[in-house]
């Protein structure tokens, strides 16, 4: 197997100081590959996406986090997104004082070495392409970072960011929340817009009606802090089907996340 991929490999983590929650995840998403993570509320799937991108308020008791083969445990979550990682968050927070431009003008320019800072032009070139694949108007460049903005709007503003800083791996946790039919759509076709060989994305969700538009290579199932089950985009249709009881039951799991003991 190629080393070009998102590896998290036999991952154990706790809150710090304070209860586990991830019990031994393993999962890949090879680069050129859009995968969908799925699983109910404190089955983990946050705290994943929060520890990949460096949040300091877990531990990593056992396990690693690789990308293309180099593990990322002991790099700050700059470094990490210098490496290539990028996390939409579930609930983006408010930037005052820094335009969307400016804020993307430097974040582009801090992942690149010192002398090869993109261009002004260059730059306002690949702003406008990416507001236009948002089908949103150009304005928005010069509003303040998420301050003000609706749910949706910022859940696009997230998508805007992965169109522009063009990351090798992105994690979007919960990127549908609280957004109505067209607003879904409209991120869905960004994500979309940015698929290609050089890109894979874990997108993270509760529910199968991301999937109808964001068509995942590979779904996982977490529950009870590690993936139970992996398969094709039709897993996704049985579990809105069937529920996560469903699947739980499949595998001998609790609701409480024990195994059940079989004759």
């Amino acid at each position: 197997m190629s080393d070009n991929r998102l590896e998290i490999r036999n991952l154990h983590a706790r809150i710090a100081g304070g209860e586990t929650i991830l019990k031994g995840v393993d999962l890949i998403v090879p680069s050129g590959e859009v995968h969908a993570l799925m699983g109910p509320n404190g089955s983990g799937k946050s705290t994943l996406a929060k520890l990949m991108a460096g949040d300091p308020s877990y531990e990593v008791l056992d396990g690693d986090i690789l990308i293309d083969g180099e593990s990322v445990l002991e790099l700050e979550p700059d470094e990490r997104a210098r490496a290539g990682l990028y996390l939409a968050f579930q609930y983006p927070v408010e930037v005052p004082g820094v335009s969307i431009a400016n804020f993307l003008r430097l974040a582009l320019n801090a992942r690149r070495e010192e002398g090869d800072e993109v261009g002004v032009m260059e730059f306002y070139a690949k702003l406008q392409r990416a507001v236009k694949a948002l089908d949103w108007d150009e304005s928005i460049i010069e509003r303040n970072l998420h301050e003000g903005f609706s749910g949706g709007e910022k859940k696009r503003s997230e998508v805007l960011q992965l169109l522009v800083l063009e990351p090798r791996y992105a994690i979007l946790d919960e990127s549908d929340s609280g957004l109505d039919v067209d607003a879904l759509k409209v991120v869905a076709n960004g994500v979309n817009a940015a698929r290609g060989p050089n890109f894979g994305a874990l997108v993270i969700t509760h529910y199968q009606r991301l999937l109808n538009y964001i068509v995942p290579d590979m779904v996982h199932v977490m529950s009870s802090g590690r993936v139970i089950e992996s398969g094709p985009k039709e897993l996704a249709m049985d579990l809105d089907a069937k529920g996560y009881d469903w699947i739980r039951e499949k595998h001998g799991i609790t609701a409480s996340g024990d195994a059940v003991a079989h004759a």
